[in-house]
C-alpha cells in the first residue's frame, strides 16, 4: 500500500502485527467468531461460465514457447500456431525459442528466433547496447521475495524489470495469435472473445502465480476487471489432461519401443485388452520435464466423465535441461578458465548465445549408445578473444587442461566423448531420478499403472533410458508423439473446461494468527496476554487448510472476521504458511508470513453491535481466491488476497 493513509482516514487492524505479548497489549484485532473449520461445497457461489468464442492458451516455456487454441463450437480441433521464421537445423520450430530482445532505449523489439537472429547480426560494438534476455523465466522460481519490482538481466549486464519483459512477452504472443484468428476468421477478432491460458510450474508458489497474472494485466492480455477472462493452468495437469485422451496410435510404449497399432484410432481411455491409456480408477503419474523445472503430478481417473483427482501434492524442483548447459558452462569455465568466460559472456554476448545454440544440438544428438564424439562449433571470436585474453591458443588450453573426453579437432571444434557428454547429463537426470524415487516410495503413490513423460526435456534419450531403469517394469512408461506441444493442448483442452480436476491437494499448510482463550496448561505462559480482564492466548495459528490435503473444486473455508472498532474500514490480515502440516502457533520455526488477506469494509457499516464480516476461502483451484460478506447486511465486501510482497 503505497499510498498515505492517515489514521482518520483508515484504522487497520493488524490481527498480527505485533505478536510478541508485551507489545500487543494494544487491540487484540480480530477474534475469530467462527474458530471451526467448516468446509462445505458452496455451490451457489459459483459463477455462470462466461461465454468466450475460442481458447487460447500460451506455454510460455523457459527455453521455449508458443499458443495453441480450439474455438468452442469445435473443441475437438486444437489449432497449434503457424510455423515460425527462422528455427535451428536439428530443432523442430513448432515453439519458438523463449529470448526477448529491446532497444538501446528499452522499448520491445523482437521475440524468439527473430530476436535472436537480430541480436546475432548486430556488430559487436552495437549489440553491447541492447538488451538481449533468454531462460528468464527461472528466476520467477528461484527469487525467495518475489516482487512486482524484481529484475533481470540481460545478456550485457544491465538490469531490467521482469514485470515488463513478461508483460512484453505475452503481448507478443496476444498479438500473434489474434492476427492468426483474425486471418481464419476473415475479419479482425475481437480480444473479449478470447479466454486465455497461461501455463505454469506446478510446483511454483502462489507469488510466481500472481505475477504471471500481474504481467497478464499489464500487457493487456486481459483487464483487472476481467480476472475470469485469464486462467492459470499448472503445466502436468494440462498434460495429464491430453495424456488420459490419447489414442493408440499417438504415442510410444518404451517398454515395446513402438507405436501402438493394431487398434482402430477412435479406442482410447482403457478400451482394448492391450490398454496404453488409463481407465477407470487408473492412477498415473505425469512427468513433465521442461527446460527450467521437472514437475510431478499423480493423478486418478473417474469415469465416465473421465475427470481427475490427484493424489499427491505437486512435487520436483529446477532440474530442467537448462541444468544440462550450466554443467557445459562448467566445463567450459573448467578448461578455459571462469575469469575469461565471465569476460566473454559480457563482452561477446552474441558470440556466447551463438555457442550455446551450438551446444543445443548436440545436446540433442546424446544418446546412451552412443560411440562417435560430437563436435561442438567454436565461434571464431571465442578462439580470437581467447587468444588476445590468454596470449595463448584454445588449442593449448585444452592441451594443458586435465579435462580428459575434451580435444580440439583440426576444423576448430571442441570434440567431445559421448561419455563426456554424458556426464553433463548426470547430475540433472540424478536429481529427477532421486525424486521420482522419493515420490514412487509414498504410500498414496501405489500401484501406478502408467507414467506418461512430457515436455521438452522427455525427447532425451538418456531421461528416457534412465527412468525406465528406475521403474524396471512396475508401471508402463508412455511418451506422447508431440511431446513437446502436450502441455500446449492440454492447456486448451483445460480452457475449454476448468472443471475436469475435481480433487486437487494443497501444497502448502495455510493459516493465519488468531488469539484462542488462554487454557492453563494447554497454552505456554509466554503466549498470555490479558485485556479487560480477560485472557488471551496469542499467536495460535488457525489452519485454514494443511499440505497434502485433499479439497474438492469449489469447496469453500470459511471464518468470520470482526472489526476492531466501528469505524474501521479496510480489516488487512496476514496470512501465514508452512511446508509442514500440523502447525500450533505462527511463532514456529519453518512457518513463513506469505500473503496478506484485505478485507474493504468501507460503505458497509450498519447499526449492529457487532458487524460480522464473513470470509469465503477457495483452495480448490489453481490459484487461491477470496469472497466476503457483511452478514448483518448481506452485502458484498471487497475481498482480495495478495502474495507478493511489496
Amino acid at each position: 500500500m503505497t499510498e498515505k493513509q492517515t489514521a482518520t482516514e483508515k484504522i487497520i487492524a493488524d490481527v498480527m502485527a505485533n505478536p510478541s505479548p508485551a507489545k500487543s497489549m494494544g487491540d487484540p484485532g480480530i477474534t475469530p467468531l467462527s474458530p471451526t473449520h467448516t468446509q462445505q461445497n458452496e455451490t451457489e457461489q459459483v459463477q455462470p461460465e462466461p461465454s468466450f468464442v475460442v481458447v487460447v492458451a500460451i506455454d510460455f516455456g523457459t527455453t521455449s514457447s508458443g499458443y495453441a487454441y480450439a474455438f468452442t463450437k469445435e473443441p475437438e480441433c486444437i489449432h497449434t500456431m503457424r510455423r515460425w521464421e527462422g528455427g535451428d537445423p536439428g530443432v523442430s520450430n513448432q515453439k519458438t525459442p523463449t529470448t526477448i530482445l529491446l532497444t538501446p532505449d528499452r522499448k520491445f523489439h523482437s521475440f524468439g528466433y527473430a530476436a535472436r537472429d537480430f541480436y546475432h547480426d548486430l556488430d559487436p560494438s552495437e549489440s553491447k547496447q541492447w538488451l538481449y534476455l533468454e531462460k528468464f523465466k527461472m528466476k520467477l522460481h528461484t527469487t525467495a521475495n518475489l516482487s512486482i519490482d524484481t529484475d533481470l538481466h540481460a545478456a550485457n549486464g544491465k538490469r531490467v524489470k521482469a514485470l515488463d519483459i513478461f508483460a512484453y512477452a505475452l503481448a507478443f504472443f496476444k498479438e500473434q495469435a489474434l492476427k492468426e484468428l483474425s486471418d481464419q476468421t476473415g475479419g479482425d477478432f475481437d480480444n473479449n472473445d478470447v479466454r486465455w491460458v497461461i501455463t505454469v510450474p506446478a510446483i511454483w508458489k502462489m507469488p510466481a502465480k500472481q505475477f504471471m497474472r500481474e504481467a497478464a494485466y499489464k500487457s493487456g492480455l486481459v483487464s483487472r476487471e476481467n480476472p475470469e477472462q485469464l486462467i492459470i493452468a499448472l503445466e502436468p495437469e494440462a498434460a495429464s489432461i491430453y495424456c488420459r485422451k490419447l489414442r493408440l496410435h499417438q504415442m510410444v510404449d518404451l517398454g515395446t519401443q513402438t507405436t501402438q497399432n493394431g487398434f482402430s484410432p477412435t479406442e482410447n481411455v482403457g478400451s482394448g485388452m492391450t490398454q496404453v491409456s488409463p481407465g477407470h480408477g487408473d492412477r498415473y503419474v505425469v512427468v513433465d520435464c521442461g527446460g527450467g523445472t521437472v514437475d510431478l503430478t499423480v493423478h486418478q481417473i473417474r469415469l465416465p466423465e473421465g475427470h481427475l483427482k490427484e493424489l499427491y501434492k505437486a512435487s520436483g524442483g529446477p532440474y530442467g535441461s537448462i541444468g544440462i548447459d550450466y554443467e557445459f558452462e562448467k566445463l567450459l569455465c573448467k578448461i578455459f578458465g571462469q575469469d575469461f568466460i565471465d569476460q566473454f559472456k559480457i563482452k561477446r554476448p552474441a558470440a556466447w548465445v551463438d555457442l550455446m545454440i551450438a551446444f543445443e544440438s548436440r545436446k540433442r544428438a546424446a544418446a546412451p549408445d552412443r560411440t562417435n564424439p560430437l563436435n561442438i562449433n567454436l565461434p571464431f571470436s571465442f578462439i580470437d578473444y581467447y587468444k588476445k585474453f590468454r596470449g595463448h591458443s584454445v588449442e593449448h588450453a585444452l592441451r594443458k587442461s586435465n579435462v580428459d573426453f575434451v580435444k580440439w579437432s583440426s576444423q576448430g571444434m571442441l570434440r567431445m566423448s559421448p561419455d563426456a557428454m554424458n556426464s553433463l547429463f548426470k547430475p540433472t537426470i540424478d536429481h529427477i531420478i532421486q525424486h521420482l524415487t522419493e515420490l514412487f516410495d509414498k504410500p498414496e503413490v501405489s500401484d501406478i499403472k502408467f507414467l506418461f513423460l512430457v515436455g521438452g526435456f522427455a525427447e532425451s534419450p538418456l531421461l528416457q533410458q534412465a527412468v525406465q531403469d528406475m521403474l524396471q517394469g512396475r508401471s508402463r512408461i508412455i511418451i506422447p508423439h508431440d511431446v513437446g506441444l502436450t502441455i500446449l493442448k492440454g492447456a486448451v483442452l483445460f480452457g475449454l473446461d476448468p472443471s475436469v480436476i475435481k480433487v486437487r491437494r494443497s501444497p502448502l499448510t495455510y493459516g493465519v494468527g488468531v488469539l484462542n482463550r488462554f487454557v492453563e496448561g494447554k497454552h505456554p505462559p509466554e503466549k498470555l496476554l490479558v485485556k479487560d480482564g480477560t485472557r488471551w492466548c496469542t499467536d495460535v495459528f488457525d489452519t485454514f487448510i494443511a499440505a497434502d490435503q485433499s479439497v474438492a473444486l469449489g469447496e469453500m473455508v470459511k471464518r468470520s472476521y470482526t472489526p476492531a472498532k466501528p469505524s474501521q474500514q479496510v480489516i488487512v490480515i496476514h496470512i501465514y504458511c508452512s511446508e509442514r502440516e500440523s502447525v500450533g502457533f505462527i511463532s514456529e520455526s519453518g512457518i513463513r508470513k506469505c500473503g496478506t488477506l484485505r478485507l474493504d469494509v468501507s460503505g458497509t457499516e450498519s447499526t449492529a453491535p457487532r458487524r460480522e464480516i464473513q470470509t469465503l476461502m477457495q483452495f480448490g483451484d489453481t490459484e487461491i481466491r477470496a469472497m466476503a460478506v457483511d452478514v448483518s447486511t448481506g452485502r458484498t465486501v471487497k475481498a482480495s488476497i495478495d502474495f507478493l510482497s511489496h
